[in-house]
């Protein structure tokens, strides 16, 4: 199974007052494991950010005037999403972000059906509890010294990690395989199973001298249940 972690960085909180994605992180993981494979990128958003919005990110608006504009990196970015299910944080925020510019280029929205917000899942988990990604990261002692500003793909980084383990942990390379049917000699990816040396089975009969042994051990017993059999 495919997911996508993924995070933005925004010029400011609202869209409808024309504010607009400048940083897009991604992290993919193979059956909750993160495979390494990412994507990122800086985006133009053709506007200046909100005070509060740097002060998050960083991102000036000199450096992101020299970024590429949203329209030339959204196949790209589809590109690495496929079809696979999206973990976001808060996904009502960046959903509306992404799917205003996916819009305004002519793409197709994503559908929420596909996304798994990771503060809901925490919600249910730890109710009345603080449920952001800071406080989830305490609370899982999730190592966040790198993290001086908010970045996408750090956070989205970050985020795989506490996604794991609100799906319980990360051990997922401790799975049993899987027999994939009786009378397979090979392993459950299809290789060979190893060779065992051939031994040969253990005398499970008792000896004279252990029987014996048992016998003076029953002597000493009233009535014991293994002698009524014999009768």
């Amino acid at each position: 199974m495919r997911e996508v972690v993924l995070d933005t960085e925004t010029t400011g909180l609202d869209v409808l007052a024309g504010h607009r994605v400048v940083e897009i992180g991604c992290v993919e993981l193979l059956n909750h494991v993160p495979t390494g494979k990412t994507w990122q990128t800086y985006l133009n958003p053709q506007r200046e950010n909100e005070r509060e919005a740097f002060e998050v990110h960083g991102l000036s608006d000199s450096f992101l005037s020299r970024q590429p504009l949203f329209r030339h990196k959204a196949e790209e970015f589809l590109a690495f999403l496929q079809d696979s299910r999206i973990i976001i944080h808060n996904a009502e925020f960046d959903l509306k972000f992404l799917n205003h510019e996916l819009a305004k280029e002519g793409f197709d929205r994503l559908s929420g059906e596909r996304v798994v917000d990771s503060l809901h899942l925490a919600r249910s988990m730890f109710p009345g509890q603080p449920n952001s990604l800071d406080a989830l990261m305490r609370r899982f002692g999730i190592d966040a010294t790198a993290r001086t500003r908010h970045g996408a793909l750090l956070d989205a980084e970050l985020l795989a990690q506490v996604y794991l383990e609100l799906k319980g942990g990360r051990q997922a390379d401790m799975a049993f395989a899987v027999d994939s049917g009786a009378g397979n000699e090979n392993g459950a990816d299809g290789a060979a199973a190893p060779a065992l040396p051939a031994r040969q089975a253990r005398p499970h009969e008792a000896c004279a001298e252990e029987i014996a042994r048992h016998e003076a051990f029953l002597d000493q017993l009233e009535n014991p249940l293994w002698r009524r059999d014999r009768s």
